[in-house]
């Protein structure tokens, strides 16, 4: 009998045709009355974002093998107790690096140069005028970016920085990862980091102790007219702290794409302000990557047969 796999959070048409040609697949929410009873016979099992593998889920699927994680981040899947119990974690480390990069700097232009779009109605020549005589932007290849996490999207970052902006690239990470580095960027600690970047970009992950890893502290240390940009993980930006920079003109703005908790409560800091760009979790929505992040079917296939997968969670 074919293996039974469950798909909890959706997948891209092709890579679920595809893997219904191998398993049994069954669909169901993670948070279906079902999905218990299903993951008593699970073999395999396709999360996203939102689907959290925990000893208590664990303690209910005894023929689980293999988790898939179509995506980066790996907070919501339990590695050690997936370990204990010889089940194999795979994600898709390289599926979404170039979206949202792109979006990183989509972001940094919008909040650096000011768009004034016009769409219903043409401006009178007065208003017009004025406001092509007053609206200043800033240009890139003046600026220092400072990255904080020189992974795989933080130097997707970086590179379109340094040879796309021409701009000055510094960053921080746990690790040297220099010989990763292809481009001109300088290594740096973390106060250096924060006092010299007027765009600080963040692309931690969420391991345990980066809880508000960027906060009051690290904010006061910026320089006034820099800028704030997270699109890794909610848990380790302090929301408050940002929004209360920002109202006393100690930060120029900022651009937020995760939450925690995810979506935010409806009084969230940062809501209803204007330099402040808020985004429901879209950097890496594109069709291209979201595919990319349902072919973790792939590896998910090769574990049930017994064959090492290519990208087995580290």
């Amino acid at each position: 009998m074919k293996p039974t796999v469950l798909v909890t959070e959706g997948s891209d048409p092709r890579p679920l045709a595809w893997l219904r040609q191998q398993v049994n697949v069954i669909e169901v929410p993670y948070d279906d009355p079902a999905f218990d009873r299903h993951l008593a016979t699970a073999d395999g099992l396709v999360v996203r974002t939102y689907t959290k593998v925990n000893e208590s889920m664990l303690d209910q699927a005894p023929r689980l093998k293999v988790v898939g994680r179509g995506g980066v981040g790996l907070e919501s899947i339990d590695l050690a107790a997936c370990r204990r119990r010889g089940v194999q974690v795979v994600y898709t480390p390289d599926a979404n690096i170039l979206a949202v990069g792109d979006f990183v700097f989509g972001y940094i232009l919008q909040l650096l140069r000011p768009w004034c779009f016009f769409k219903d109605l043409v401006p009178d020549p007065k208003e017009f005028k004025r406001v092509r005589n007053t609206v200043r932007g800033r240009q890139l290849n003046e600026l220092t970016i400072g990255i904080l996490g020189m992974g795989r999207v933080g130097r997707r970052v970086g590179h379109i920085a340094a040879t796309g902006f021409g701009m000055r690239v510094l960053y921080n990470d746990l690790i040297d990862v220099s010989e990763h580095v292809p481009f001109h960027a300088t290594s740096v600690d973390k106060p250096t980091l924060y006092r010299q970047a007027d765009i600080l970009s963040i692309h931690v992950t969420m391991l345990p102790g980066n809880e508000n890893l960027v906060g009051a502290s690290q904010i006061a240390m910026m320089k006034p007219d820099a800028i704030l940009i997270n699109t890794s993980r909610g848990e380790v930006l302090d929301a408050q702290a940002l929004a209360d920079a920002i109202r006393a003109k100690r930060l120029a703005g900022a651009a937020v794409d995760v939450y925690w908790p995810e979506p935010p409560p409806s009084d969230f800091p940062l809501l209803k302000l204007d330099n402040v760009l808020l985004t429901p979790h879209l950097a890496a929505r594109t069709y291209t990557a979201l595919e990319n992040m349902s072919w973790v079917v792939r590896d998910v296939v090769e574990v049930l047969n017994g064959r090492p997968p290519k990208y087995p969670a580290p």
